[in-house]
């Protein structure tokens, strides 16, 4: 039984010098494809060494999360084209989105932010589009104005994932109506995350994708200590049980799933 961590983060692994542990567990748990997302010019380089240095196991993305979102913001989305004539090459532009819950009180500095990071969202989709490559979508408290920004783009919603979906069933079936998926974290796996569930629930097996978004986000029974890509077989368990599917076959279908969304080698 093989399990694919659909997104992920490692720099800060790669920082404390403890990278080599934390996947050789995660190859022990049967994590043995990780997609390792871009946030910001910092760990895009990053991603990129770690994807080298383990080919078959690695993938990464690149892209400028909302809350980086700041003064030179248009350089920094400018330069992520020439990403992807590199080796490996990225296999999706992400991740990017739109980010209000950490907005500032004062309205119109809010404006001011939401304007950028809508700009900086519309440039990366246009990039995305051009590219052809999969969109990994960060969203939070946001969801009209994403879907909106999206339909604007001309981005194909097969191609889009709303990563680490915190919404409930009526959201998820506006991604399901147009095309997109979701994918779920350990959020999932919390008691208070019936609405999650709901979703999961009704979204079902053929887009489903599971991810850890480590190292945040650790799932039951992990919660409160930080999270690993090792830690993905704890949410695909309980997204058996809860859609009521042998737990091979779930980890067999979410790995075929994202295999075919990023496009990555059989």
């Amino acid at each position: 039984m093989t399990w694919t961590d659909s997104h992920c983060h490692l720099e800060g692994f790669r920082n404390k010098g403890i990278l080599p542990e934390t996947l050789e567990r995660a190859r022990r748990a049967g994590v043995s494809r990780l997609v390792v997302i871009g946030t910001d010019p910092e760990d895009w380089a990053v991603n990129r060494e770690i994807a080298q240095e383990n080919p078959d196991e690695i993938f990464h993305t690149v892209g400028l999360h909302p809350n980086h979102v700041e003064d030179g913001w248009e350089a920094q989305v400018a330069s992520l084209h020439a990403l992807f004539d590199e080796e490996p090459r990225p296999v999706a532009v992400g991740e990017i989105g739109l980010d209000y819950f950490r907005l500032p009180k004062d309205e119109e500095k809010a404006a001011s932010r939401k304007a950028a990071q809508k700009a900086a969202f519309r440039n990366q989709l246009a990039l995305a589009k051009g590219l052809g490559t999969p969109v990994v979508v960060h969203c939070r408290s946001s969801f009209e104005d994403c879907v909106a920004e999206i339909d604007a783009s001309g981005v194909s919603w097969e191609r889009v994932v709303f990563h680490c979906f915190t919404e409930g069933p009526e959201e998820i079936s506006v991604l399901l109506d147009r095309g997109g998926r979701a994918s779920f974290t350990g959020i999932v796996t919390f008691g208070n995350a019936e609405n999650i569930q709901s979703a999961a629930k009704l979204q079902g097996l053929d887009k489903l994708m599971v991810e850890t978004d480590s190292p945040y986000l650790a799932p039951e029974p992990m919660r409160g200590k930080p999270n690993e890509p090792a830690n993905l077989t704890f949410v695909g368990a309980f997204l058996a049980k809860l859609l009521e599917v042998d737990e091979a076959k779930l980890a067999t279908i979410t790995t075929r799933n994202a295999r075919n969304f990023y496009c990555l080698p059989a």
